[in-house]
């Protein structure tokens, strides 16, 4: 019986520090293997690079949105931007014009 006590009691003292051991591997294989680990960070910088080629992309193509916006202005909008509007949206053109498809 005092056998049985004596390994009772060991099994009892050892959980306290055995579960903290499984907790600590726990935490450390999800900081190593997670979705935010250490080997996702390769993903993140190719993900960072494509987000860096597309930034430059849009960026690009604000500034072009805005030199429009900045032609298109009504005080003084340029007449060869409303002439090339005028014949690609609204189909208008003089008589005397010839045009020439390129497709």
């Amino acid at each position: 019986m005092a056998q049985r006590e004596k390994i009772s009691g060991l099994i009892k003292a050892a959980l306290g520090p055995g579960f903290a051991v499984m907790t600590l591997l726990a935490i450390a294989g999800y900081a190593v293997l997670g979705p935010t680990g250490i080997l996702a960070w390769g993903d993140y910088q190719a993900q960072l690079e494509t987000r860096g080629l597309e930034l430059a992309q849009l960026k690009t193509e604000r500034d072009s949105l805005k030199n429009r916006v900045l032609l298109l202005d009504p005080k003084g909008a340029d007449p060869d931007l409303i002439g090339e509007l005028l014949r690609k949206k609204v189909n208008v053109v003089h008589p005397d014009e010839i045009i020439v498809p390129l497709k």
